[in-house]
Formats: structure tokens, sequence, C-alpha cells
């Protein structure tokens, strides 16, 4: 069982280095005075994919969460004490919203002379490309089960006899995940951006509501809820589905 500090320290460490770099390569291929501008959509999925990769190595004192549907569908298997989830919950949210601040910090002066300064939204938070709120939520839904399931049903590599390594399918560790993050990005992202992850899609929503952006659009409060709940009910059905799943022999 982990410290509360513990948990809370490298929960927001490794969820800010999530935002931090997943924000950065929207920014990168968005704001017309970057060199990555003009990326494209399989550079975003690709830069999401690495800071999974690099969020979870730095939070693996603490199981490398980075995500509250990711603990909620630890918690609902029974592989993380309910107590602990609130800890998880507020790491992660304040993480994901001083990753994207520190974001805006690194490409200040890009924000400053955008010449379309009032759709810079979308470098921080998700939104659908055809707004339909029960839709968008079952989009939602279905990203973030992949993600939890393949997370619950592929546990780290373990030692075997004389200490070699038993190399299942996810020996890869987090770079793994980072794969799975990716797949799901250019399989299931076009509907809605593909949160499946609240505090990556409500911290950096918070961080660009309160960042003195000039001439900024709305942060779309009308569809925050979506990417909130939906990753959390997939979090959740990945753990019922998994728990059903008859044992490995």
């Amino acid at each position: 069982m982990h410290s509360v500090g513990e948990i809370f320290f490298w929960e927001l460490c490794g969820t800010a280095l999530l935002t931090l770099m997943g924000c950065g390569v929207v920014a990168n291929v968005t704001l017309n005075k970057s060199l990555g501008v003009g990326g494209g959509w399989l550079l975003v999925n690709f830069g999401w994919g690495f800071a999974v990769f690099t969020g979870a190595s730095v939070a693996a004192p603490s199981g490398a969460h980075i995500n509250p549907a990711v603990t909620i569908g630890l918690a609902v298997y029974g592989d993380l004490p309910w107590a602990e989830v609130p800890i998880y919950f507020i790491a992660q949210l304040l993480g994901g919203t001083l990753g994207a601040i520190v974001c805006w910090a690194a490409y200040k002066l890009q924000f400053d002379t955008h010449d379309d300064p009032a759709n810079t939204r979308g470098i921080f938070c998700t939104g659908p490309t055809v707004p339909n709120a029960p839709w968008n939520l079952i989009t939602e839904i279905i990203g973030t089960f992949v993600l939890v399931l393949w997370i619950i049903t592929n546990p780290s590599a373990t030692a075997g006899e004389n200490g070699v390594p038993d190399f299942g399918n996810s020996a890869l560790g987090y770079a793994a995940v980072a794969f799975v993050v990716i797949g799901i990005g250019n399989s299931l992202g076009g509907p809605t951006g593909y949160a499946i992850n609240p505090a990556r899609d409500l911290g950096p929503r918070i961080a660009y509501a309160i960042l003195p952006i000039r001439g900024k659009g709305s942060a779309e409060w009308g569809y925050s809820w979506v990417p909130v709940v939906g990753p959390l009910l997939g979090g959740a059905l990945a753990a019922f589905v998994a728990l059903a799943l008859p044992a490995a022999s």
C-alpha cells in the first residue's frame, strides 16, 4: 500500500508530464509560428502516446495510473483500495492542470502571435466533430474501455525461474501502453478527440479557462462532462468485464 504523500506526489508529477507533452504536441501542430505546424493527426497521436509513456514511467512509484479511469477500473477490479481513490483523483486533476499551464508557458510567444486565437481550445482539451452528447459519451466509453481492459488484463512481466522474466504481452511495460494509446487514437479518436482520461481533459480545460491567452474562445463547459463521465464509465465497465473473464491458466 502506497503512502498518501507518495501517491499524491508521483501522480501529480506523472499527470503533469502527460499533459505538458500531450498538449505540447497539439500546440506544435496548431500554432502557426511553431516548427511543427501542419504536422497532422498522426503526429498528435504519437505525441500523446509518448506523453503517456513519459508520465507513466515517472509515476511508477505510485502505480502509474495518471488517469482517473485507470484508477476507478483498478478499484472496481479489486487491485486498489477505495480509500486511495480520492488521493489519486485530486493529484491527477492538479497535475493535468499544471502540465497544461507549463505547456502554455513553453509556447507563450506562439500563442501571442497565432492568427486564430479563438480556436486554440483544442490544444488543451477535446471536443466532438459532430456534437451529440449521448453518442459522444458512447465513443469515450468505448475508447476508454479498450485502454483499461488492456491494462487490467496485461500485468507487467514477472520474474520467473532463476530471475529470468516471464515475458507476456505486456513485456514492453509503459511503452506497450503508449502503443495502445496510439492505436486508440488512430482507430477511435476521430469522433471526439479521444480524451479517455478525465484529468487529461478537465485539467487542461481549467487551465485554458484561467490562462491569459489573447483572444481565446470558450472553454466549452457544456461539453466538459462528457470526457469525464465517459472515461469513468468505460474504466468501470472494463473492470466488470475483466472480472467476468475466465482466469488465465
